[in-house]
C-alpha cells in the first residue's frame, strides 16, 4: 500500500492523478517550477515543492535527479510520471527502482523495448504485427537520414524515438526539407523527452489513427479496453478523440485488439499503455508505436467502459492483479463498451492564425456541465496567467451519450456554454469539427483538418461583457479622447424614459407612401391644407447644437414613443449629413445599424436623409455607381426621402442622385435650393437674387424631383423674404415645397409663420429642448403658435412637451460639445456661417490653439467668402470657407497678403479642391486671379469631377473588403469603407478591441465610472450586464493599471495602459525592415546558432525559440551576412522582437 505518491508532472494530468490517489487514501506530493508557482496542481496536492532555479521554467520537470531527491526527502513510496516529460523515459524508471521508489508505469526493461519507437518496431516485427517501412540504423546525421529516406521513398515522417504528443515529429517531402527539419526535430525531442534520437518511417496518406488501450499486471494478465479513434489531428497532435471507433468494420476492430494484446504479451507488459496503429482506406493495419503511459485521451475510454484507468495504474503498481478482488477485472469478456464518448481539448490557440499559441491573462473563465459531461482542468480560473512555456491546454471536455449524434450535440452545447475571456481559444473550431458531416459519419482521417478549410470559417465570439469592461476601463484611465475636458461638478439628472403605448404604431406617412405610390402621395401633400412638420431632433438639431454627437442609444429610448404618440409627423430627419463620419469616427457606431434599429421601432413615419448630390455622405467626388448603389441600399434599409443638395447649387451635381432615387427606389427625391444672402438687400451682390432662385426651382422640377427643398443652412431667410420667396415659387413650380432653416438669429419662427401663410407645405422643426440657436425653430412652440390657425395640424402638445423633457435631461450628457452660443445673434446675417458648422468651428479653433481668436475667425469667414466670389456655403463648401478662415487667422494673413503672397503659400487641400472644381461649379465661376494663385499650374475641371472616374467593380471591392476585414461585416459596411476608408479602418480597429459600444449608457461612454458606481448595460432584449467599478491600482513599470470591476456580481480585472505614463523600462526592438529577423512568437530564446560576421545561406538555422514545450528553429530567408546579434540566449521574447540583424 502506497503511503505517499509524488507526481512528476503538472497541470490537469497531475490533478487527475491526485484525485485517483485520494480515492485510494494515498497522500500526494506535487512539484512545480517557479514559472508554475500559481498552477492549481500545486494546491491540489497534500504537499508541494519547487524544483529548479527561478529562471528555468521548463527543464526541471525533466531533471530526474532533482525529482528523485524530492521524493526521497519527502519519503514518497512511488512516482507517477503522467504523460509527456519523463513518462516514457526508461532511465527514469530504472533510477526509481534503484532508489526503491515504485515507478507507476511499466518496468524499465519493458519501456526500453516499447517506449523507444525503434525498439518497439523490432518487437512488433517478432510478434508478427504489420508495420510501416522505417529507417534501419542511426539517422542522426543528415547523410544517413538522406540515404534512408531515399530508400524508403518520400514522403517520410521524422519521429522522436523517446516520446509522442507530436513532439519531434515532421513530415518531409524532399531532401531539402529533410535537411532543415532533422535538427529541428532532434532539438525538440531533446527538450521534450531528454533524448534526441529520431527515426524515419514511410508516411501513409489519409489513414485513420486508431489506438488500443491496454492494461497489464505483474501476474501475466493483459486485457484491452477497446479502441479510440484519434484521427482528428493537427501538427500530429490529437484534437478530438472518439471511443469506440465505430466506423471500422467489426473484424478490423477485433484484429486491432488482437495485435495489441499479442504485442504486449511479447514483452510481458505490466501497466497501462496504448498501442497505436494506422488504418488505411482498405482497412489495412500498420503498427506505429506503443505509448507506455497514460494518454491525454484516456477519459473517453473510462467513460465508455466505466473503468478508472489511473486508479488501475496505481493498484497495479502496488502489485494487485487485474483479476483480483480490488481491481476486479476477471476476464476480457467482463469488459464492454456502452455508448459513445468524445473528448475535445480546449487550448489557448488561434485556429485562424495557424493555431498560433496565445498568451495573456484569463479575464474570465466560466465552464459548463450537465448530463454526460466531464471536465479535466488544469489552471483555469480568472486571473491566471497563460505561460508561453507550457502546453496550451486549458481543459479537456469529455462528453458521453448513447449515440455519436447525441454526444456531439451534448459537446457542442457544452462548448457554447463556456466563457473564456482574455486569450484566444479553439472553441469555435472545435464546434465546427463536431458539426461537420464527415466527422459525424466517422469518415474523418488524419488529413481531415487539412482537407476541410471550411473548419476555419469561425464565428467570432461576441465577448460583449469583457469588451465593454475594456472600453470602460480605458475611459476611466485615459478619458474619452473626444471629450476635451470633464467638469467634475456636473451632476446628471436621470432622464425619464416615456412609456410607449401598448398598441401598434398608428398609420403614418410611410404607410401612405407605400399604399399610394409616389405620384398620389405628392399630390396629397400638395393638396392638403394643413402644414406638415419634419422633426430634425434625430439629426440636424444635434448636428447643429452638439457637433453630431448624439448617440443611437439615446434615440432608441424614445423611438417607439415618437412612432405611437406622434404619427402625424410628416418625416423624421435622422440620417445623412455628418452622421456617417461622426458615427464611425467619434461614436464608434455603425450608421447603418442606427438606421435599421430606428426603422424597426418607427415603422410608420417617413425617414429622411440629407445627401450631397455628387458625393452622397462623403466629402469628395466618387464614381457615380457608388453613389447610386448607396442610394438604393439606403432605401432598402429604411430611407424614404432623399434631401438632395449641391453645396454650390450646381444642378449637374444633383442629377445622378435624383435619377437614382427615381429609377432605383420607390422613395421621394427632394431636390434642394441652398439659400444664401438676402435677395431684397440692394447693397449686397445681386448674384443670388429672387430670379436666380425661381429659375433654379424650375430647373430642379424639370430634373424629376418630387419635392422642392429650400435649405437655409445659416438661417438667413428673413420673415418678409420668406413670404415673397414662397409666394413666387408657388407660381412657378407644381411640386410641394419643404422649408429648412436654422434659428441662429432667433427670428426664424416668424420666418416660418410667413412661409406657412404663403403656402409652404412642410417645415423643419426640432423638439423644444433641442431647438433654437444653431438648430431649428422650436417644434413645441410652433405647434402652440399654430393653434387656431387655419393651417393648424392638430398635435398632442402635452406629449410633445414630455418628449422634450426627456431630451432636456439627455442633452446635459453632451455638455462638452455645446457650441457655446448662448443666445441668438444678428451676426449670422453678416458672417453667414451655417448652424451645423458653427458648433464645429469653435472646437476646430480650440484644437488649433485659436479659440481666443474666434471673433477674428468669424470676421475672416466673411473676408474669405468675398475672396471666393460670394459662394453658397453649405457642407462641404462651407467647410472650405472655414478652413481658409482658420488658415488666415493662424498665419495672420489678410486679403492683401493672399494676393501678394499667394504664389508661395501652401493653401489648405480643401481650398485647392474647391478651386479645382472637386465640389462642382459656382454661378459665374471663381475669381480667376485667385484660382490661378491657388492652383498654380494645375488645370481646373469645367465639368463634373465624377465624370472622370471609372465605375467601381463593386463585386471585386466586396471580395477585397471581406478578405481585409472578415466575414462579420455586411455589404452596407463595404459602402461605409468606400466612402471613408481610413475612418472605417480605425472604426474596425476600435471594434476589434472594444466591440460594439452603442449600448453603453452615454454618461459611461463619455466619462467612465466613479469608484463604487454601477451601470446597467442592456446588450439586447432580455440580455443585460451589471457593471460596478471597484478600484484602480497604481501604474506599474510597464505603464499599465489594473481596473477592478464587478460584472454581474463576479470580480473581473482589466489591464489598461496609462497613456500619460512614460515607460522607462527597456523594451526589445521590434522588426521594422527585411534586414531584421525577429521571434515569430512569444517564448524563450533558448539558443543562438550564428554569430556576428557569419555568412548564411537560405534555410541556415539562426536561432531557436522555446515555447509550449516545443522548439521552433528560425532560419535565414535568403543569403546574408550577420551584422549583429541583438539579444542574448535565455531572454524572454515577444512576437517580432529583433534577434538577428543582417548587413
Amino acid at each position: 500500500m502506497f503511503k505517499k505518491l509524488l507526481v512528476a508532472n503538472r497541470g490537469e494530468i497531475a490533478i487527475r492523478i491526485f484525485r485517483a490517489a485520494s480515492e485510494l487514501n494515498i497522500k500526494t506530493v506535487a512539484v512545480y517550477t517557479f514559472e508554475d508557482r500559481y498552477s492549481l496542481h500545486r494546491y491540489k496536492a497534500d504537499e508541494a515543492y519547487q524544483i529548479g532555479r527561478n529562471d528555468d521554467p521548463l527543464k526541471p520537470y525533466l531533471d530526474i535527479e532533482e525529482i528523485l531527491a524530492v521524493a526521497k526527502r519527502e519519503k514518497a513510496d512511488a512516482i507517477h510520471p503522467g504523460y509527456g516529460f519523463l513518462s516514457e523515459n526508461a532511465r527514469f524508471a530504472r533510477r526509481c527502482a534503484e532508489e526503491n521508489i515504485v515507478f507507476v508505469g511499466p518496468d524499465a526493461p519493458i519501456m526500453e523495448q516499447l517506449g523507444d519507437k525503434i525498439a518497439a518496431k523490432q518487437v512488433a516485427r517478432r510478434a508478427g504485427v504489420p508495420m510501416i517501412e522505417d529507417s534501419q540504423g542511426d539517422v542522426r546525421a543528415f547523410s544517413d537520414a538522406r540515404r534512408e529516406a531515399n530508400r524508403i521513398g518520400y514522403p517520410v515522417m521524422i519521429k522522436a524515438a523517446a516520446g509522442g504528443g507530436g513532439r519531434g515529429m515532421r513530415v518531409v517531402y524532399n531532401d531539402a526539407e529533410l535537411e532543415k527539419s532533422l535538427p529541428e526535430a532532434r532539438n525538440e525531442a531533446r527538450t521534450a523527452f531528454g533524448n534526441d534520437t529520431v527515426f524515419l518511417e514511410k508516411f501513409i496518406e489519409s489513414p485513420k489513427h486508431i489506438e488500443i488501450q491496454v492494461l497489464g499486471d505483474h501476474h501475466g494478465n493483459i486485457i484491452h479496453l477497446y479502441e479510440r479513434d484519434c484521427s482528428i489531428q493537427r501538427r500530429f497532435q490529437k484534437v478530438v478523440e472518439v471511443a469506440p471507433a465505430f466506423s471500422l468494420r467489426p473484424s478490423t476492430r477485433r484484429q486491432l485488439q488482437e495485435y495489441a494484446i499479442r504485442l504486449c504479451r511479447a514483452v510481458g507488459y505490466n501497466n497501462a499503455g496504448t498501442v497505436e496503429f494506422l488504418v488505411d482506406k482498405q482497412e489495412n493495419i500498420y503498427f506505429i508505436e506503443v505509448n507506455p503511459r497514460i494518454q491525454v485521451e484516456h477519459t473517453v475510454t473510462e467513460e465508455v467502459t466505466g473503468i478508472d484507468i489511473v486508479k488501475c495504474q496505481l493498484l497495479i503498481a502496488q502489485g494487485h492483479a487485474l483479476t483480483g478482488p480490488v481491481i476486479n477485472l476477471s476476464s476480457q469478456e467482463q469488459i464492454s463498451v456502452n455508448g459513445v464518448a468524445i473528448q475535445c481539448r480546449v487550448t489557448t490557440e488561434d485556429p485562424a492564425n495557424n493555431f498560433k499559441p496565445d498568451y495573456g491573462t484569463l479575464i474570465a473563465y466560466r465552464n459548463a456541465g450537465g448530463p454526460g459531461i466531464r471536465l479535466d482542468e488544469g489552471s483555469s480560473y480568472p486571473g491566471v496567467s497563460i505561460s508561453p512555456f507550457f502546453d496550451s491546454l486549458l481543459v479537456k471536455i469529455t462528453a458521453s451519450g448513447r449515440s455519436l449524434e447525441e454526444t456531439c450535440d451534448r459537446l457542442i452545447r457544452t462548448l457554447t456554454e463556456f466563457r473564456i475571456r482574455g486569450v484566444k481559444t479553439n472553441i469555435s473550431f472545435l464546434e465546427n469539427v463536431l458539426r461537420h458531416p464527415a466527422f459525424r459519419s466517422g469518415r474523418a482521417t488524419v488529413n481531415f483538418i487539412d482537407n476541410h478549410l471550411e473548419l476555419f470559417s469561425l464565428t467570432p465570439r461576441q465577448d460583449r461583457g469583457t469588451k465593454a469592461l475594456q472600453y470602460i476601463a480605458d475611459v476611466i484611465v485615459n478619458g474619452n479622447s473626444d471629450v476635451a475636458a470633464v467638469n467634475p461638478t456636473v451632476q446628471f439628472r436621470t432622464p425619464v424614459v416615456l412609456e410607449a403605448p401598448p398598441h401598434p404604431a398608428p398609420k403614418g406617412t410611410k404607410n401612405l407612401l407605400e399604399e399610394w405610390g409616389r405620384e398620389k402621395f405628392v399630390r396629397w401633400l400638395k393638396e392638403t391644407h394643413t402644414i406638415h412638420y419634419t422633426d430634425t431632433t434625430f439629426r440636424d438639431a444635434h448636428q447643429s447644437l452638439l457637433a453630431t454627437r448624439l448617440r443611437t442609444i439615446d434615440m432608441l429610448q424614445v423611438a417607439a414613443v415618437v412612432a405611437k404618440n406622434h404619427p402625424e409627423i410628416f418625416s423624421l430627419e435622422m440620417w445623412g449629413g455628418a452622421t456617417f463620419d461622426v458615427a464611425l469616427r467619434f461614436l464608434h457606431e455603425c450608421p447603418w445599424r442606427r438606421l435599421q434599429m430606428l426603422r424597426e421601432r418607427i415603422p410608420n413615419i417617413l425617414f429622411q436623409m440629407l445627401i450631397r448630390g455628387s458625393n452622397a455622405v462623403g466629402y469628395t467626388a466618387y464614381p457615380d455607381n457608388l453613389v447610386e448603389t448607396f442610394i438604393e441600399t439606403s432605401w432598402k434599409n429604411g430611407i424614404d426621402i432623399f434631401r438632395i443638395f449641391d453645396s454650390l447649387n450646381w444642378i449637374e451635381g444633383m442629377r445622378v442622385s435624383i435619377n437614382a432615387v427615381r429609377e432605383r427606389t420607390n422613395a421621394l427625391a427632394e431636390a434642394c435650393i441652398c439659400y444664401t444672402g438676402d435677395f431684397l438687400d440692394k447693397t449686397r451682390n445681386q448674384k443670388f437674387n429672387l430670379q436666380y432662385y425661381l429659375d433654379l426651382a424650375r430647373q430642379l422640377e424639370d430634373t424629376g424631383a418630387h419635392l422642392l427643398g429650400i435649405k437655409d443652412m445659416a438661417g438667413l431667410l428673413k420673415p418678409m423674404q420668406a413670404r415673397i420667396l414662397i409666394t413666387e415659387l408657388k407660381k412657378v413650380v407644381d411640386i410641394p415645397i419643404h422649408l429648412h432653416t436654422h434659428d441662429t438669429s432667433s427670428i426664424q419662427s416668424a420666418t416660418y409663420l410667413n412661409a406657412i401663410e404663403a403656402g409652404v407645405d412642410v417645415i423643419d422643426v426640432s423638439l423644444a429642448a433641442m431647438s433654437g440657436l444653431t438648430a431649428q425653430p422650436n417644434f413645441n412652440s410652433i405647434v402652440a403658435m399654430m393653434k387656431g390657425h387655419p393651417r393648424e395640424l392638430p398635435m398632442d402638445l402635452e406629449k410633445l412637451n414630455a418628449l422634450s423633457d426627456y431630451w432636456e435631461d439627455v442633452r446635459e450628457y453632451y455638455y462638452p460639445f455645446e457650441s457655446q452660443l448662448k443666445a441668438g445673434t444678428a451676426e449670422v446675417f453678416e458672417h453667414e456661417i451655417p448652424g451645423g458648422q458653427y458648433s464645429n468651428l469653435r472646437p476646430q479653433a480650440r484644437s488649433l490653439g485659436l479659440e481666443d481668436k474666434f471673433r477674428q475667425i468669424k470676421k475672416n469667414y466673411v473676408v474669405v467668402n468675398k475672396l471666393f466670389g460670394d459662394i453658397v456655403k453649405v457642407t462641404p463648401s462651407s467647410k472650405v470657407v472655414g478652413d481658409m478662415a482658420l488658415f488666415m487667422t493662424a498665419n495672420g494673413y489678410d486679403e492683401k497678403d493672399i494676393y501678394e503672397k499667394g504664389d508661395t503659400l501652401a493653401f489648405p487641400d480643401s481650398v485647392i479642391g474647391l478651386f479645382r472644381g472637386d465640389l462642382g461649379q459656382t454661378p459665374g465661376g471663381f475669381p480667376q486671379k485667385l484660382q490661378q494663385l491657388i492652383l498654380k499650374n494645375e488645370k481646373p475641371f469645367t465639368d463634373r469631377p465624377n465624370a472622370h472616374m471609372k465605375p467601381l467593380d463593386l463585386d471585386a471591392e466586396w471580395k477585397q473588403f471581406k478578405e481585409k476585414y472578415g466575414a462579420q461585416y455586411a455589404y452596407t459596411d463595404l459602402l461605409s469603407w468606400l466612402f471613408y476608408p481610413r475612418v472605417f479602418d480605425a472604426y474596425h480597429q476600435f471594434k476589434s478591441s472594444f466591440g460594439e459600444v452603442w449600448y453603453i449608457p452615454t454618461p459611461v461612454f463619455l466619462y467612465g465610472l466613479k469608484p463604487n458606481e454601477e451601470a446597467l448595460i442592456h446588450l439586447e432584449p432580455g440580455k443585460s450586464i451589471l457593471v460596478k467599478f471597484l478600484y484602480m491600482t497604481e501604474v506599474d513599470e510597464n505603464g499599465y493599471k489594473q481596473i477592478f470591476f464587478k460584472l454581474n456580481g463576479q470580480t473581473r480585472s482589466v489591464s489598461v495602459r496609462d497613456k500619460s505614463f512614460t515607460v522607462t523600462k527597456a523594451v526589445h526592438k521590434k522588426v521594422s525592415s527585411e534586414k531584421e529577423i525577429g521571434a515569430p512568437l512569444q517564448g524563450k530564446l533558448s539558443r543562438l546558432l550564428v554569430k556576428s560576421g557569419d555568412v548564411v545561406q537560405k534555410n541556415t538555422p539562426l536561432f531557436v525559440i522555446e515555447a509550449m514545450k516545443m522548439e521552433s528553429t528560425i532560419v535565414a530567408p535568403g543569403p546574408a551576412t550577420v551584422k549583429q546579434i541583438v539579444l542574448k540566449e535565455g531572454v524572454l521574447v515577444e512576437q517580432d522582437d529583433v534577434v538577428v540583424e543582417f548587413e
